[in-house]
């Protein structure tokens, strides 16, 4: 899967449609190589060998070109997980599916995710990244609501959703500590897309025996 800086949707017209696109990618290479702590406007430019000004005259600041780093990376989510899902009828053959396609995004992108849910770096109000954010959790939501309609009508849609994406993102974030656990306990890692796949059907199988959500917290 090629990443997505590659795919990056031209902005403005003429000779200068592809600069944004250029300069995400500039932005990317640098966090991947430096890390964000030495992520500057004026390092970017320079990567991408155009003026130092250009940055700030396409996306502003620097809140700006990670909050369209941002936005390529959920992009990609829901472009990728819609694929996917597209694949399997089953639901929860779907939800494996949507699955493996998340960590291949974060696999494929890891610049693009390392922004993606920092609400200190990013403009998270921006309408092209919720819209995106919204395709992505649509998808897993459908999903969620196939499964609910085969197994439990009883199922909480919403927490259920909450709790395949939290552990979608938990184990692309914690798969370097999962990997090392593994290569202890039995000599190999494990792949992430595997994991997917040993995940689901435990998630499934709690989803098919959830009764309904209390109104309260218990005592």
């Amino acid at each position: 899967m090629a990443p997505v800086g590659s795919e990056v949707p031209s902005v403005g017209g003429g000779a200068e449609a592809g600069l944004p696109a250029a300069l995400c990618n500039a932005a990317a290479e640098v966090i991947i190589e430096k890390g964000l702590g030495s992520f500057s406007l004026r390092e970017v430019a320079r990567r991408a060998g155009v003026s130092h000004a250009a940055p700030g005259y396409h996306f502003g600041d620097l809140r700006g070109l990670l909050t369209a780093l941002a936005t390529q990376g959920m992009q990609a989510l829901g472009r990728e997980m819609t694929q996917a899902a597209a694949t399997e009828d089953e639901p929860a053959e779907r939800l494996g599916a949507i699955g493996r396609a998340y960590v291949r995004v974060a696999a494929a992108n890891p610049a693009h995710c390392e922004v993606i849910w920092r609400e200190d770096l990013i403009d998270v109000e921006e309408r092209a990244y919720q819209e995106a954010g919204m395709i992505a959790y649509g998808v897993l939501e459908a999903t969620i609501e196939a499964i609910a309609e085969r197994y439990n009508p009883d199922l909480q849609i919403n927490d259920a959703a909450k709790l395949c994406w939290s552990s979608m993102q938990g184990l692309v974030e914690l798969q370097p500590k999962l990997t090392r656990i593994d290569e202890i306990k039995q000599g190999r890692a494990v792949p992430a897309e595997h994991m997917v796949d040993r995940f689901v059907p435990i998630l499934v199988a709690g989803m098919a025996a959830a009764g309904p959500a209390r109104a309260t917290p218990p005592e």
